[in-house]
């Protein structure tokens, strides 16, 4: 595979930082799409520590803005002439309540709408068959979600994570719903979806400072190893047996941890027509641009 290249969102930390890892040994060039340049330039160095002949290239993207996208995806395009998989990992866990530029809930903004528009500029660069797979990072907070058409920004949600568990709902079902049309189009590009389980993957870090401290408590118990949370991206990225459509997880305890197998989704997740509503939606809030009339 040395001729395959791979992106992934959010690689310089937790579960981003161990799946490019995991692209990289398996041959993978990966493009290191990252916010900050330094953290990047940090995690590159430690990642060729453990795989000398890896393969990285960093360019910088910050998935709240979509002139950022926009600006990572013209110049990923200048210098590879395809993109084999794109895994769509980096995230957000914020309960402040804060908004991009654009006034649009931070978690939202990064977690759905940063990679819907992401991947609609790059997906016509995927070789047509069944190698090339869109993989989409969801959560178990999306089992107790729903999207909040009528207040999409959740500010008269009740619950503090609300926002992110329609964050990471809307991830799944983009996932679903891309894998549809892709079909649909005739195409063999595969879209899969995935979620860690239960990880101290830094999404901590932007918690409470008591929210945080009882999960670093509770850590041992409900989480598993960055490396461990990391296997089910690299699964959906990689198996020869991944189907489009499928969504991958930790088949263990409360689905925190343990081997890879097909996840548990909420009955809410299979919704065709919520998912048709927000792929809509979020070309409205993105003015995405789909390939082969998707």
């Amino acid at each position: 595979m040395n001729n395959n290249i791979a992106i992934v969102t959010g690689a310089n930390n937790g579960i981003g930082f161990e799946t490019t890892i995991g692209m990289a040994k398996a041959g993978y060039q990966v493009v290191m799409a990252c916010r900050n340049a330094e953290k990047a330039e940090a995690a590159k160095t430690r990642i060729l520590e453990s795989v000398p002949d890896a393969k990285l290239d960093i360019l910088i993207l910050d998935l709240s803005l979509p002139e950022s996208v926009r600006r990572f995806a013209k110049n990923f395009r200048s210098k590879y002439p395809k993109l084999d998989v794109l895994i769509n990992n980096a995230g957000v866990l914020d309960y402040s309540g804060r908004k991009n530029l654009q006034g649009h809930e931070l978690q939202l903004a990064t977690n759905h709408f940063g990679h819907f528009l992401l991947t609609s500029m790059l997906l016509e660069l995927m070789p047509d068959n069944s190698q090339s797979r869109v993989v989409s990072l969801s959560s178990i907070a999306h089992k107790s979600a729903s999207i909040h058409f009528n207040d999409i920004h959740c500010e008269k949600a009740n619950e503090k994570g609300a926002a992110y568990g329609q964050s990471k709902l809307a991830c799944l079902m983009f996932g679903d719903e891309l894998d549809r049309r892709l079909k649909k189009a005739g195409k063999k590009i595969l879209s899969v979806s995935a979620h860690p389980g239960g990880s101290d993957s830094g999404l901590f870090d932007d918690m409470s400072r008591i929210q945080y401290h009882v999960l670093k408590l509770l850590g041992p118990f409900i989480t598993h190893s960055n490396e461990s949370a990391a296997k089910p991206s690299l699964h959906a990225a990689l198996s020869q047996e991944v189907r489009g459509g499928e969504y991958y997880g930790p088949q263990g305890f409360m689905d925190l941890k343990g081997p890879v197998g097909i996840a548990v989704r909420s009955d809410y997740s299979r919704n065709r027509e919520v998912a048709a509503k927000l792929w809509h939606v979020s070309v409205e809030y993105t003015n995405a641009q789909f390939p082969f009339d998707l």
